[in-house]
C-alpha cells in the first residue's frame, strides 16, 4: 500500500508591504514575521522607509524576514518617488534589490503618455536585464474603464505577453480587472513567468486585490499549476486590507491568504510512497 505524502514546492510565499496599507512598511515586516511568511516584497512608494535601503536592511535583520523582491515606484502616486525619470527609478530599484539580496524587481509597463519611455521600454528592459542577475519581471496590467468607455492607459500593451520580455509577473487581480483568462495568460508566459502577485477579483472596473478565494479568479488552480511545473519564483500576497476595521482583522485576512496559498501549493505536490 502507499500513502499520500505532501511535498511543499520550493516557491517562497512573501507579503507585499502594500498589503498592510495604510499601515507602514515597518508594520508589514512585523506581520510577516508573526504570521510566518517566507519574506516580503517592498512596494516603493511615499512611505520614506520604503525608499531607504539602510532602514529596510535594519528591518529585515531585526525581524529575520528576507526581502525577496522590490516593486519599482510605477504607480500614479509615486511619479516623483526616486526621481521623475522612469529609467532612474528602475536603476535605483535594481541597486536596491542587489544591496538587499532580492532576486526580482517588479515593474509595470509605461503609461501611454510616457511616450519616449514607452517607445524604448522593451529594449531598455532587456538591456538592464543583461547587466544584472536580478530579474526584471514585467507585470500584466488592464484597460481603464468608466461606465461603457475603455481607455488603454499602458504602452506598449497592458497584456505584456504581446511583447518580448525575459521575465513576467502575473497579477490575478489585474487579470480580473482586465476580464482576461488568467490560466491562458500564464500559458503564454510559459517558463518566462518569474513572479506571481496573488490576489483575487470579481471583474470590477476597479483593481480589487481581494483575499484569494473571495473572487472569481482561478487562484487555487494557478497555485497547483505552479507546484506541478516546478515554479522557482516567488508567490507574493498583494491584497487590499484598507477596509479592515482593526489590526486584528487585517492580520486575520493576511493569515487566511497565507494559509490558502500554502494549502494549494502543497495540494498539487502530493505523491505516493511505499508504506513502511
Amino acid at each position: 500500500m502507499a500513502e499520500p505524502v505532501v511535498r511543499i514546492p520550493d516557491a517562497k510565499v512573501a507579503l507585499s508591504t502594500a498589503s498592510v496599507y495604510p499601515e507602514s512598511t515597518a508594520t508589514a515586516f512585523e506581520i510577516a514575521a508573526r504570521l510566518g511568511y517566507d519574506g516580503v516584497e517592498i512596494m516603493v512608494w511615499t512611505d520614506p522607509v520604503s525608499q531607504d535601503i539602510e532602514a529596510l536592511r535594519r528591518l529585515s535583520d531585526y525581524h529575520q524576514v528576507p526581502i525577496l523582491a522590490v516593486h519599482a515606484p510605477c504607480l500614479l502616486i509615486t511619479q516623483r518617488v526616486w526621481s521623475t525619470d522612469p529609467w532612474t527609478k528602475l536603476r535605483r530599484a535594481q541597486a536596491a534589490a542587489e544591496k538587499l539580496g532580492a532576486s526580482t524587481v517588479v515593474v509595470h509597463p509605461p503609461f501611454r503618455w510616457q511616450r519616449q519611455y514607452a517607445r524604448d521600454f522593451v529594449t531598455g528592459i532587456w538591456r538592464m536585464a543583461d547587466e544584472t542577475d536580478v530579474r526584471f519581471a514585467v507585470e500584466n496590467m488592464y484597460p481603464w474603464r468608466y461606465k461603457d468607455r475603455e481607455m488603454l492607459a499602458y504602452a506598449p500593451e497592458w497584456d505584456v505577453t504581446k511583447d518580448d520580455y525575459r521575465h513576467f509577473t502575473v497579477d490575478l487581480s489585474h487579470t480580473a480587472t482586465a476580464r482576461t483568462d488568467a490560466l491562458a495568460m500564464i500559458d503564454r508566459m510559459g517558463d518566462r513567468l518569474g513572479h506571481v502577485h496573488l490576489a483575487d477579483g470579481k471583474g470590477s472596473a476597479k483593481d480589487e486585490h481581494l483575499v484569494p478565494g473571495r473572487g472569481n479568479q482561478p487562484c487555487a488552480e494557478v497555485l497547483e499549476r505552479l507546484a506541478l511545473t516546478g515554479f522557482d519564483g516567488h508567490v507574493v500576497i498583494e491584497v487590499n486590507t484598507r477596509r479592515a476595521m482593526s489590526a486584528a482583522e487585517r492580520e486575520a485576512d493576511l493569515a487566511e491568504a497565507l494559509a490558502f496559498t500554502r494549502l494549494h501549493l502543497a495540494s498539487a505536490g502530493r505523491s505516493r510512497v511505499p508504506r513502511s
